[in-house]
């Protein structure tokens, strides 16, 4: 079966050409990076009307790279939650047009899920259930796959998600957006003990995140070594503040892993491109004999091919929609 995806959650419009949910015939990325660069960050906006723009582009190029036209594909997959709503709307009804005038079938697709399933196309090998850490700038989740189609949320981040402490630290010390690739080039030349920085402890659920005050804690160093005319070093900071996200990030992974008898782990989403967290999360497999799976960097971030492959596993499970399908611009990724 061959599936056009698309995407446009934020500030990519990307499309792709996916066999079976498992090979990747065609992909297409058009990034926004260098105009969002110029404000620091993500212009809802902007990258609106950058899909506008980009979108037909992207799906000739992508059917191109295929040597294919829309009578031999199957069935039109598009992300329609969660995301900027506005961005969603473009790439949703872009999808509903196409499966309108073909009369293809049309999927709809949980971002989050996508990312995940950027993990089928690198490891074939790779089947349900499983453990995953979801790590992006706006989502840091333990997502428990017991299936396909079938997903529960075990922990979550009740205020920052990783990446966005990333890229808020990062821009304190003056690194250009995105930060937190910046970031971890930088922590590779510094001393990950040189700070201390804290890990939050929460009530309730203890496989939950916070990562708001750790976040607070860096500025507050760069500010209060700024405003006392000291250098700032700045890769020893970098190299801290990484180590104490990815020690708060494995602690419960892991934990939750041994708790709920998952030997299988699976990392997912932008932050997966993590230096630090690829490696340490493989050694702490190695350690317990555990097996574990990351997307190579070219999947890490968002990308039609992901979108397209969890789009075959929802046509398989009947998860189809109609021309009332709406973007959301939150969704539990249970919900689907």
């Amino acid at each position: 079966m061959r599936i056009l995806s698309i995407e446009s959650s934020c500030d990519e419009t990307a499309a792709a050409v996916i066999e079976d949910g498992r090979r990747i015939i065609s992909s297409v990325v058009a990034t926004q990076v260098e105009e969002h660069k110029l404000y620091g960050g993500v212009v809802p906006e902007i990258a609106s009307r950058r899909h506008c723009e980009s979108i037909n582009g992207v799906i000739n190029e992508t059917l191109a790279q295929a040597q294919m036209s829309l009578d031999m594909i199957d069935a039109i997959g598009v992300t329609y939650a969660p995301g900027l709503i506005g961005a969603l709307l473009v790439g949703v009804n872009f999808a509903k047009g196409l499966s309108l005038s073909t009369g293809l079938p049309l999927i709809p697709v949980h971002h989050l899920r996508g990312h995940i399933a950027a993990n089928y196309l690198a490891h074939q090998e790779l089947e349900p259930p499983f453990l995953c850490l979801v790590v992006s700038g706006g989502h840091s989740h333990i997502v428990e796959v017991r299936d396909y189609t079938d997903m529960k949320v075990i922990g979550k981040t009740r205020d920052d998600a990783a990446g966005e402490a990333f890229d808020k630290a990062a821009r304190s010390m003056g690194m250009p957006y995105p930060g937190g690739i910046h970031l971890d080039k930088a922590a590779q030349s510094g001393d990950p003990d040189a700070f201390r920085f804290p890990r939050p402890k929460l009530s309730g659920n203890p496989y939950d995140f916070s990562f708001s005050g750790l976040k607070t804690a860096v500025i507050n160093q760069i500010h209060n070594a700024t405003q006392r005319g000291e250098q700032l070093p700045v890769n020893d900071i970098c190299a801290s503040f990484r180590k104490t996200v990815v020690e708060s990030l494995l602690t419960n992974f892991l934990a939750a892993s041994e708790e709920l008898g998952y030997n299988k782990l699976v990392l997912a989403g932008g932050v997966s491109a993590n230096s630090l967290l690829r490696e340490r999360t493989q050694q702490e497999c190695d350690k317990r004999g555990y097996k574990c799976y990351y997307p190579p960097l070219s999947l890490c971030g968002d990308n039609g091919a992901m979108i397209g492959s969890q789009a075959y596993y929802e046509y398989k499970a009947g998860n189809t929609a109609d021309m009332t399908l709406n973007a959301a611009a939150t969704m539990n990724i249970a919900s689907q």
